[in-house]
């Protein structure tokens, strides 16, 4: 196989396991069950207030990662709230959607790049924080076609 058939390869497909929104700015998030995202704007009742065009209308992060996250600061479970992420999914590489659209249950996201850890995480996780979040920070996307996302809903490559 060539390495752009292998980088089209992607037949895994993940679940929400966690949505939150964040009402203002240094809010804490709130765990909800379903959020609709609007085209081009992002998520409804989330701080963000819809730039069109803008790379971060929404923010993943993969569940697998909060193990990680973790055990670099010697800590049982971290919180998917403390991470300020929106969505959290379990069961698909997010990192494999670079360049690339995917859809959460209906709604069409397109990878708009990654999603750095800031220097709230000190404060939130403690010393270390900001560190063991580094290559574990989750993606940013685009709305190209809004709808409603449920906790469970699918998520997977929406190979052309």
């Amino acid at each position: 196989m060539t390495l752009d058939a292998l980088l089209n390869t992607l037949p895994q497909q993940g679940r929400v396991q966690w949505i939150g929104v964040r009402p203002a700015r240094d809010e804490p998030m709130i765990a909800a069950a379903s959020v609709q995202l609007k085209t081009d704007q992002g998520i409804v009742g989330d701080r963000f207030k819809g730039r069109p065009g803008s790379a971060r209308q929404v923010t993943l992060i993969q569940y697998e990662h909060l193990a990680v996250i973790a055990s670099c600061l010697g800590l049982e479970r971290v919180e998917p709230a403390l991470l300020r992420r929106n969505i959290v999914v379990a069961g698909i590489n997010l990192l494999a959607l670079k360049g690339k659209q995917f859809r959460i249950g209906n709604v069409l996201l397109e990878y708009s790049g990654l999603a750095h850890p800031c220097s709230k995480m000190e404060r939130l996780l403690g010393a270390g924080g900001y560190n063991a979040m580094r290559g574990h920070g989750g993606i940013t996307a685009r709305v190209c076609s809004g709808g409603l996302v449920n906790v469970d809903d699918a998520v997977f490559y929406a190979a052309e």
